[in-house]
């Protein structure tokens, strides 16, 4: 046991607690502005309470063998799918879509859990074939997987994660050994479709992508918080206004403030520098994403590993770029800063299966 810990990697663990702490402290700021409405610290008391069950489960999963997943990634996938299906069937509505399922007293997003299942089922399928992957049968078999969660994360309707869905698979492809001519192909492809992709999307869907191009199109309705957001990040400045200082946040004139637009309200109390920092720990936690998979034993971990890297990356970007203006609205989360449990529980699960690849790698670190 002892020389399994010793591979433990130490920094990806400091650097996911100082960006729970540094998350637990923005949602504090973001909602304590709330009372009546809510009792003060409540908030935060249940993000801490998430952020243990995840630590929790990081240890848990740390300890034990990764490649049992290998046994149990059809039935991972099988299960977070049939959550999918079930969540259109029971699921709770919010903010206009149908993303939750209540089990006692606690809203579980399934959409989060599918993540981490599509980078396993997709790792085993595509280590089987890595050494092998010719011809177009693993691309679109592959596909196959992404399509039924990314499917039915649509229906709910939910553009920010299907997204991310499709991230992971084209990084995961890469790894697996996608071709140069493949990807041109597909990129093309993804590009005569667009004219479809658009009749698909649902109205509200479209006004986000128009409103991004134009935002004074509807500046008091579908406008009105990329407009806020905007004012938040700019009047931040170099140092910002000061924690629990900021007008926007304080004054609610940001919507969705503790969870889409946490970055806004960070970025006007903490400045340029707060969001830089915010930047760099992002930046770390990735690079150590990126060693896990360079020394995993096996292709299954190395497969996992860029997974998880590609989920983090898609949604941290898009969650960003909405708040300054650089990428349409998309209703995604910012990892380990915004509000809500089945978010931080399942990226913090993702890392304990990091932990466990490292823990068992079989060649040295670099």
């Amino acid at each position: 046991m002892r020389p399994r810990w010793r591979n433990f990697d130490w920094l990806l663990l400091l650097t996911t607690l100082l960006l729970l702490l540094y998350g637990l402290a923005m949602v504090y700021s973001a909602t304590a502005s709330n009372q009546p409405l809510t009792p003060a610290g409540e908030p935060v008391v249940r993000q801490a309470i998430y952020a243990t069950v995840g630590l929790g489960l990081l240890l848990v999963l740390a300890l034990i063998d990764y490649r049992w997943l290998l046994n149990l990634a059809p039935a991972i996938y099988i299960a977070s799918v049939g959550l999918l299906a079930l969540v259109l069937v029971l699921g709770r509505f919010s903010y206009g879509a149908q993303r939750w399922i209540q089990v006692w007293v606690l809203p579980i997003q399934p959409s989060e859990i599918a993540k981490i299942a599509l980078a396993i089922a997709l790792a085993k399928y595509l280590a089987d074939r890595v050494d092998d992957f010719r011809g177009w049968r693993p691309v679109l078999l592959s596909g196959g997987l992404c399509v039924v969660p990314a499917a039915l994360t649509f229906a709910q309707p939910d553009l920010g994660t299907t997204m991310i869905f499709v991230s992971m698979w084209l990084a995961m492809l890469v790894m697996a050994g996608l071709r140069r001519r493949q990807a041109v192909l597909m990129a093309l492809a993804a590009l005569l479709t667009l004219p479809l992709l658009w009749g698909l999307l649902q109205d509200y869907m479209r006004a986000r992508l128009l409103i991004f191009l134009n935002p004074n199109l509807d500046p008091l309705d579908a406008g009105y918080n990329i407009r806020q957001a905007l004012i938040s990040v700019g009047s931040g400045g170099l140092f910002g206004r000061g924690f629990m200082e900021g007008t926007q946040s304080q004054l609610h004139f940001l919507r969705v403030q503790y969870s889409d637009f946490i970055f806004s309200v960070l970025a006007e109390e903490l400045g340029f520098v707060g969001a830089l920092l915010l930047c760099a720990l992002l930046a770390t936690l990735l690079y150590r994403v990126l060693h896990v998979s360079a020394i995993s034993a096996d292709a299954f971990g190395r497969l996992v590993a860029i997974g998880v890297f590609a989920k983090v990356l898609a949604q941290a970007t898009m969650n960003i770029g909405m708040n300054v203006g650089l990428l349409p609205v998309a209703g995604v989360t910012l990892p380990f800063i915004s509000y809500g449990g089945s978010s931080l529980i399942s990226t913090l699960a993702a890392i304990g299966i990091l932990q466990s690849i490292a823990m068992r790698r079989h060649r040295l670190a670099f």
